[in-house]
């Protein structure tokens, strides 16, 4: 088999990292090399949505799943920013 795989990824992958880049100013005490903890946090909260071109998700999904979709990335990137931000405050009290 010669099949090329390459193409194959989780469509959550780049709408999250893009969230946490545009929240992570409200959140100063996640420092910038927690941010990929939080982009895993994020993206383990959401199910993994495989495409292999964006035109592909976005032919298949109708208006209201579109919305549902970013409703739900917005919602696991806030949670996973309070969960490391949370985590940190632990750490530092022991």
């Amino acid at each position: 088999m010669h099949a090329d795989f390459t193409s194959i990824r989780n469509h959550y992958e780049r709408p999250v990292l893009e969230a946490v880049a545009a929240m992570a100013a409200r959140y100063p005490f996640v420092r910038d090399d927690q941010l990929p903890d939080v982009a895993c946090v994020a993206l383990n909260r959401l199910p993994p949505r495989y495409i292999r071109h964006e035109v592909d998700l976005a032919f298949y999904l109708t208006a209201k799943e579109r919305i549902e979709i970013e409703r739900s990335i917005e919602e696991a990137v806030r949670y996973a920013f309070e969960f490391v931000q949370a985590r940190t405050a632990m750490r530092a009290r022991t």
